[in-house]
């Protein structure tokens, strides 16, 4: 149900005191003999909030030493350099000098940001991969503080590897085991000095992480079109790290970019609410972004991120915001078509919950799509060894190569896809909407939902132990039965839910990676009801799987 007050400016009573968690992220020990308050690493890392004691200064302190002993046990030997970011919510500050301290006190050499400054998620995946290909393979990788899109209130941190991309589940699992290690002697055993004194440290370095991402971004996106047909951007970075990088982008490049808002506050006061009351700066959220939506008109194209700037939102002047399913199938058709010295055995990833229509694009494009777990992580090693040209979710998130078809990152890049939407319009004089529309009335027209629900970790757990034979009927919403899988059909790996499908639909069920909650997506290829009795028959099989839960 959505919120009476969705897609409101915020009020003073819907603010976090900033103080007040700083205080909690101090002063709170997690009990690590409660399953919700251990370090517990999702499809985004390790998520949560100071004040139920499940992101806290103990947390920081124990997953940073377990990557460092991570790092120190690796058969490829232990990287040199590690790249440390952060976004703009309060925790994300506050968890960076906790992280100093803990990587200057074990003697890691680590690139921050210099007056600390953010940096978004793509910025520090590139720069891995960067200093990997001028120092070695195994030179360098990185830590990312980041709770995404979460509201206000939350904090995280993930760790990419030095593939540049988010760290799997076995690396994951290693880090999860020791850090809980850590926690239950209190974090005593973790090295650490006083984050006052870590920038002193001379394993410590200040760095500029704009200037590389941006004389770069001409190797993976036409920047020149973009000038040339003086495209007129709009950007509202909402509060998020990517706003230190588009006046730099604009000026290297000749660009007609006005930024909409330049604030960062870690509030994020200036959001309208989110579907369910809340604060969350999803730039896919037609709520969140109802600001930029308004002044769709004033641009040719306009866009935002999420805070650590790895998810995209496209708002065209033909439909407003698109929805990202949309958006995905665009850019893919567009760069398959657009990208000539792009080998034609490259393939185009999805992850399951993405809709059918990308693999209608794809099969009218004659490549090869592949069907991925939920999780940017199952496309890392495809876009890092060049098998990948591109790689998306629905959830807004996507990166592709470079011009030469060599790698630009491994992790989610939100700012390309934007520019990617300028540089469409700048060659094809149509916007991504337009395009849109005639991608549907090629393919067809889809119907695609996403409903979640508060779960708690022994629903999750269930619903992760979902099988196949749950589902006892032949038909869903009317239409038989062709597909009822547990693993993915790209990788046939476990998908952590189940996934049932029709020639007309499917739907998907499965806890959420980053909160306490459970989703299902569905969609169908017929009508609006349609879609909405797949939803009910998906929901009557999820509550039987969740009976005994």
């Amino acid at each position: 149900m959505i919120h009476e007050r969705a897609g409101q400016p915020t009020q003073p009573s819907d603010l976090i005191d900033v103080e007040a968690l700083e205080r909690d992220y101090f002063e709170k020990q997690p009990n690590v003999e409660i399953a919700e308050e251990r370090v517990r690493f999702g499809t985004g890392g390790h998520r949560g909030k100071a004040s139920d004691g499940s992101f806290n200064e103990a947390h920081i302190k124990a997953i940073i030493q377990a990557i460092v002993d991570f790092r120190r046990q690796r058969p490829e030997g232990e990287p040199q350099v590690l790249w440390i970011g952060k976004d703009t919510h309060a925790l994300s500050d506050v968890a960076q000098k906790t992280a100093l301290g803990v990587l200057a006190a074990n003697g890691i050499v680590a690139k921050v940001q210099k007056d600390n400054g953010v940096t978004p998620t793509p910025a520090v995946s590139r720069a891995i991969l960067a200093a990997n290909r001028a120092k070695g393979a195994n030179y360098s990788d990185g830590v990312i503080i980041t709770p995404s899109h979460n509201p206000p209130s939350d904090g995280g941190i993930k760790y990419n590897t030095t593939n540049g991309g988010g760290a799997d589940q076995d690396v994951t699992s290693w880090i999860e085991e020791r850090a809980n290690a850590y926690l239950k002697n209190g974090a005593r055993d973790v090295n650490y000095i006083f984050s006052e004194k870590a920038l002193d440290a001379p394993t410590i370095h200040q760095i500029d992480y704009v200037a590389g991402y941006v004389d770069d971004l001409q190797n993976v996106v036409d920047m020149d079109a973009i000038r040339d047909r003086g495209v007129r951007i709009g950007v509202d970075p909402l509060g998020g790290a990517g706003l230190p990088y588009w006046k730099p982008i604009a000026e290297k490049y000749g660009l007609d970019i006005t930024v909409v808002n330049d604030q960062i506050d870690p509030t994020f006061a200036f959001m309208t609410l989110d579907h369910d009351g809340k604060i969350r700066m999803d730039s896919s959220s037609p709520w969140a972004m109802k600001r930029l939506v308004g002044l769709k008109d004033k641009f040719d194209i306009a866009f935002a991120n999420d805070p650590d700037a790895d998810r995209h939102g496209i708002v065209a002047p033909s439909v407003g915001l698109m929805n990202p399913n949309h958006y995905l199938a665009v850019a893919i058709d567009y760069l398959l078509t657009h990208r000539p010295t792009w080998s034609a055995d490259l393939k185009i990833g999805k992850t399951l919950v993405t809709s059918a229509i990308v693999d209608r694009v794809v099969a009218s494009r004659g490549r090869r799509l592949v069907e991925v777990p939920v999780g940017f992580k199952w496309f890392v090693d495809g876009l890092f060894n060049g098998e990948f040209c591109f790689g998306g979710e629905e959830s807004a998130g996507a990166s592709f190569l470079r011009f030469d078809g060599t790698v630009w990152t491994t992790d989610k890049d939100g700012p390309i896809l934007n520019l990617l939407a300028a540089e469409m319009i700048a060659t094809t004089g149509k916007d991504p909407g337009v395009r849109y529309r005639e991608l549907a009335a090629q393919f067809g027209s889809p119907f695609y939902k996403r409903v979640e629900a508060p779960a708690s970790l022994a629903v999750k757990a269930a619903l992760k132990k979902m099988a196949p034979e749950q589902v006892t009927s032949e038909t869903l919403a009317g239409d038989a039965i062709i597909a009822r899988e547990t693993r993915a059909s790209g990788n046939d790996a476990e998908i952590g839910g189940l996934k049932v499908s029709t020639e007309n639909g499917w739907f998907a069920a499965r806890p959420s990676g980053t909160e306490m909650a459970y989703k299902i997506y569905a969609e169908s290829f017929k009508s609006e009801e349609h879609l909405e009795q797949i939803l009910v028959e998906a929901q009557e099989i999820v509550n039987d799987a969740l009976k005994d839960a």
